[in-house]
């Protein structure tokens, strides 16, 4: 099936022919078709699986239906947690409405109100943005979503991830109960199903790819390395040239700034992505990298999310999160729409049981690479406390208190021998 199989009109045929799409991926293939028949959808889908165009296109097409110049109200709105993420599906509709005269904008905080503000009153059709921003706009009365007709949830798991889930809750109740509602979601944990299930009236359910599986174009590889050898080997992988651009992910936002500050030491360029970060410093890291004027970009995984880049071909994680899924999100950002990648996982004695956690997510085992200077066959697992800190390996020797028992039990012992023998 070609995208000229999907009855859409000739403006979006030609925009998403500029951009290069020819066919489908699986989930728009069955989401746009759904859509563009008004019902309401939950797509259960990974990172990299062209979601956003599986909504984006019908969408702009349903508004087009009824498109006039007059009418200047928020139509569709499309909630997402990061600004990153919010900014990236802006730029798609853009992309795929170029010759439509439909209008998008984008709205998150940590930057001031007022530019989006000035945008928001001349008249905008889809809205995307973060909860925050738009209950505070709301709160402004500088929105209405009195006239919205389409609503899109995307990214869900990641809001509850956030704790944003109450603030969806808060959107729901303000917007009209007739609408049209598209869920999107990598995972479905409990309190998502649940979600969904309140807010969509006979949806198509569509799962295109478990998240529990890995792209088979991603080669991946487990690195067993001491934790004080992790940013060595890091640079000497990176002595590899081919290796134009590389994605770090670390578990902290310290942790993402001290892998960043050792690479610019050892001569090689590095910025951090991160919630601590401004908005545009983020912007500018992320526009560095994907010019490739910095070589490497280390984010903590909600920064990530806002990261898509086709033709990445490196990703490493510093650390394995304690989330199993995290590690099929992580590497999702190499190897997309059917492209080539590498996944690097370094694994110290505190990631060996998210190592088997992994193992037994996906189905398989991953690869040890061993030729390399800081390999080693001696980890001992470590846990890690409710700090996230780790745990000192519990001691075989006796505790104190164990041994003034064991010397009071003794003595005792020993003064009954003695008055016994009186």
């Amino acid at each position: 099936m070609n995208f000229t199989d999907l009855n859409l009109i000739e403006p979006i045929i030609k925009a998403v022919q500029k951009i290069g799409y020819e066919t489908p991926t699986p989930i728009q293939e069955k989401a746009i078709p759904t859509i563009l028949k008004g019902q309401d959808f939950l797509g259960c889908a990974q990172t990299g699986t062209g979601k956003t165009a599986a909504f984006a296109i019908p969408i702009l097409q349903n508004l087009m239906s009824r498109y006039s110049p007059n009418n200047k109200k928020i139509k569709a709105l499309i909630l997402t947690p990061t600004r990153e993420l919010a900014i990236q599906i802006e730029e798609n509709f853009k992309d795929y409405g170029s010759d439509l005269p439909l209008k998008s904008l984008v709205i998150f905080g940590g930057v001031k109100q007022g530019a989006q503000e000035a945008s928001l009153r001349k008249g905008v059709d889809v809205l995307i943005a973060t909860p925050g921003r738009l209950l505070d706009f709301i709160n402004q009365r500088i929105i209405s979503l009195k006239d919205l007709e389409i609503f899109v949830l995307d990214e869900a798991d990641r809001m509850l991830d956030m704790g944003f889930v109450h603030d969806v809750k808060k959107v729901i109740k303000l917007i009209p109960q007739k609408r049209q509602t598209l869920f999107f979601s990598a995972t479905m944990p409990k309190e998502i199903s649940a979600l969904a299930n309140s807010i969509l009236h006979n949806p198509v359910k569509v799962e295109v790819t478990p998240v529990s599986s890995t792209a088979d174009t991603i080669q991946q590889s487990v690195f067993l390395v001491e934790k004080n050898d992790k940013l060595d080997l890091l640079i000497h992988i990176l002595k590899d040239q081919k290796i134009d651009q590389l994605l770090v992910f670390s578990r902290t936002k310290h942790g993402a700034d001290k892998i960043a500050r050792s690479l610019h030491k050892a001569k090689i360029s590095a910025e951090a992505i991160h919630g601590n970060k401004s908005q545009n410093q983020r912007q500018n890291a992320l526009s560095n990298f994907k010019s490739k004027k910095t070589r490497v970009l280390v984010a903590t995984d909600i920064a990530a999310r806002g990261i898509d880049i086709d033709e990445l071909k490196y990703v490493l994680n510093f650390e394995l999160s304690d989330v199993s899924e995290t590690y099929v999100h992580r590497i999702g950002r190499t190897g997309r729409a059917g492209n080539e990648g590498t996944s690097f996982s370094f694994v110290d004695g505190l990631d060996l049981v998210n190592l088997r956690n992994t193992e037994k997510l996906i189905g398989k085992k991953i690869p040890v690479e061993k030729d390399h200077p800081y390999h080693t066959d001696n980890l001992v697992e470590q846990k890690r406390d409710s700090n996230n800190k780790p745990v000192a390996a519990r001691s075989s020797r006796p505790s104190n208190t164990q041994e003034k028992q064991k010397a009071a039990k003794k003595n005792y012992y020993k003064k009954s021998s003695r008055q016994g023998n009186r």
